[in-house]
């Protein structure tokens, strides 16, 4: 059974969790790794660096419409490749538990988790732009 009256500040609270672990994910690359430093890590990976600014992008405006509610929804499931990429590239060889060395799939994993139920479950309170479809 759903509790209509807290599902909505729940929702919220998922939101603005997701939101700013994405923001501090970002924070990470762009003042402690550096863009630049991102991007060669990227290309250590076999991956193109232009792809570390467009990720950091990503995960900026990914990380603001979570916290302020534009579009929560789309924004969630946006998301979710940046954390597959994560896992496939660096979190999936190191094993399960993200106590591993490289750290292991197991956190954005259930991270994709979280962004799945805030995509079901809905915008939550206070969204600014609520998703423009699913409601009732």
């Amino acid at each position: 059974m759903i509790d209509n009256r807290t599902a909505p500040w729940a929702a919220l609270v998922m939101r603005i969790a997701l939101g700013i672990l994405f923001l501090a994910h970002f924070g990470l690359k762009a003042f402690v790794f550096t863009p630049a430093g991102t991007a060669k890590f990227f290309i250590s990976l076999g991956l193109p660096g232009g792809l570390a600014y467009i990720t950091m992008a990503w995960e900026l405006v990914g990380a603001m419409a979570l916290i302020l509610g534009i579009w929560p929804r789309i924004a969630a499931v946006a998301l979710i490749p940046v954390l597959l990429g994560a896992i496939f590239t660096v979190h999936g060889p190191a094993g399960f538990f993200f106590t591993n060395p490289n750290g292991g799939w197991e956190f954005p994993g259930f991270w994709i988790i979280g962004l799945i139920v805030l995509a079901l479950t809905g915008d939550g309170a206070l969204a600014l732009k609520p998703t423009p479809f699913g409601r009732k």
